[in-house]
């Protein structure tokens, strides 16, 4: 049995509370471990859009034409054995206003994200954590996640759990 653990992190809406920002704030993890059977069934199928003229350099869904967009979320369902996707929708509005600043919102939210994802892998047999996110651009909210992770890690890890914490451009990896 793998005892490391790959957990993807990503994030849709925004941390804008005024009536200009989105209505839900999602934060999303993919849990998953080696062999990556289904990034070898994507890799096949970008080889096989290259091979018919199809300059894919990357998937994206907001990006991919609904053909492309359909055969990998076909790809991905398929090999929903290996992955464990989980989620975490706020309806911002129902927020309290003394947790709407960033350094507390966002670090509170990802801890009951990862609460529960590290509560299943430790049961399962991990003792290894990878940790990656998309690149964050912003140096503020990229110490929010920061610390996000790391006091959520901190309260819920048992002493000799390995982790990293990595930020990667959402391009380089399949789980992102």
């Amino acid at each position: 049995m793998n005892d490391c653990v790959y957990i993807f992190l990503d994030e849709a809406g925004n941390l804008d509370f005024s009536r200009n920002g989105t209505q839900f704030f999602v934060l999303t993890s993919i849990s998953t471990r080696r062999p990556f059977q289904t990034h070898r069934d994507l890799d096949d199928y970008k080889h096989d859009c290259l091979e018919s003229d199809l300059d894919t350099e990357y998937f994206h869904c907001a990006e991919d034409n609904t053909h492309v967009r359909r055969r990998v979320f076909g790809l991905i369902a398929a090999n929903m054995s290996a992955l464990r996707i989980d989620s975490l929708v706020v309806e911002k509005s129902k927020t309290g206003p003394s947790l709407q600043e960033d350094k507390r919102f966002y670090p509170e939210m990802l801890g009951y994200l990862l609460k529960f994802v590290f509560q299943r892998e430790l049961k399962s047999g991990a003792r290894r954590l990878v940790v990656i996110t998309d690149t964050i651009p912003v140096q503020k909210k990229r110490n929010a996640i920061e610390k996000g992770i790391q006091q959520t890690l901190a309260r819920h890890l048992p002493v000799g759990v390995h982790y990293r914490i990595l930020h990667h451009a959402s391009r380089s990896h399949y789980g992102l």
